[in-house]
């Protein structure tokens, strides 16, 4: 995605890995949208080119798009990266949040009221097999996508919900973890939906204490200066579409003690993994959250 300044090199995307690599990180995701307010390099393609680099790191989607991507193509692609990454694909799928994509691919959005045009998004992902991305022959229609992922069972599918309880109730009976969106909760909402789904989980044979959970795109960009932090908040906000004091409240930007506070709090609500994203100068970012901010974070 870019804020600006991204030449889209492989050599760029690698130097990134390598250094994550490096540094300790655990895993190395990519985001899904074909057309968006920003250029935005092919997710699963990029994820696909940094293998070699990830040494060993999870690879995951936070998320990828069924619906738009054509759940028979995306399965083939995810299936490749499982196999080729010798089975460290974490697979997260979602309905979509973009109208821009769906207009690319020609497919209704549903703009009559916000409510059901989520419900409507995500009654069409189960309706377009997204189970076969996740779970063990990849079956779609009878047909087998040889050669298959690496595991058995499938690469691990996390479910991207808000938090709402008819989203709750789709990660407890489908998914096999469950990814909320940190530009979207806050520790106080995570802490009231987590034990929620974790009620859920015994009715459809899931231990509450195993099943896991992550929180993904979480924006970020350490600074001791007020004016850069301004600066960067004002200038991404309009690209992640949300209002501008609501981002401040809840995405790091400004000094590592703030970032580390917020990842604290996250932790004792209940969350056991963030994908974090520097929004500039990433590299120089991902060093100074690994000296700076992870230390800080208490458990």
């Amino acid at each position: 995605m870019d804020f600006g300044g991204n030449p889209y090199t492989l050599d760029h995307l690698a130097e990134y890995t390598d250094v994550a690599a490096q540094l300790g990180f655990s895993a190395l995701s990519t985001n899904d949208h074909m057309v968006f307010s920003v250029p935005w390099l092919d997710g699963p393609t990029a994820l696909a080119a940094m293998i070699e680099h990830s040494g060993t790191m999870t690879l995951a989607t936070t998320v990828a798009l069924p619906v738009i991507r054509g759940p028979v193509p995306l399965a083939k692609t995810l299936a490749a990266i499982d196999r080729l990454s010798q089975g460290r694909l974490v697979v997260a799928v979602g309905p979509g949040s973009s109208q821009q994509d769906f207009d690319a691919v020609g497919i209704d959005f549903a703009s009559d009221g916000a409510t059901r045009r989520v419900d409507r998004r995500a009654a069409r992902l189960v309706a377009a097999g997204c189970r076969p991305v996740r779970r063990s022959l990849l079956l779609h229609r009878d047909i087998t996508l040889d050669p298959l992922p690496m595991r058995a069972e499938g690469p691990p599918d996390l479910g991207r919900e808000l938090g709402s309880e008819a989203g709750l109730r789709r990660v407890a009976r489908k998914a096999d973890g469950w990814l909320a969106s940190a530009y979207n909760t806050t520790p106080e909402m995570f802490s009231e939906a987590w034990p929620r789904l974790q009620d859920q989980l015994a009715a459809h044979g899931k231990d509450r204490e195993s099943f896991p959970n992550a929180l993904a795109t979480m924006w970020f960009h350490i600074t001791e200066s007020r004016s850069e932090a301004d600066q960067v908040m004002r200038e991404r906000s309009p690209t992640i579409h949300r209002p501008e004091e609501m981002l401040r409240d809840r995405l790091p930007v400004g000094p590592a003690e703030f970032f580390a506070e917020k990842l604290s709090a996250f932790a004792r609500a209940g969350v056991q993994r963030v994908y974090i994203w520097p929004v500039a100068d990433e590299v120089r970012q991902l060093e100074l959250f690994w000296e700076k901010v992870r230390p800080a974070v208490a458990p």
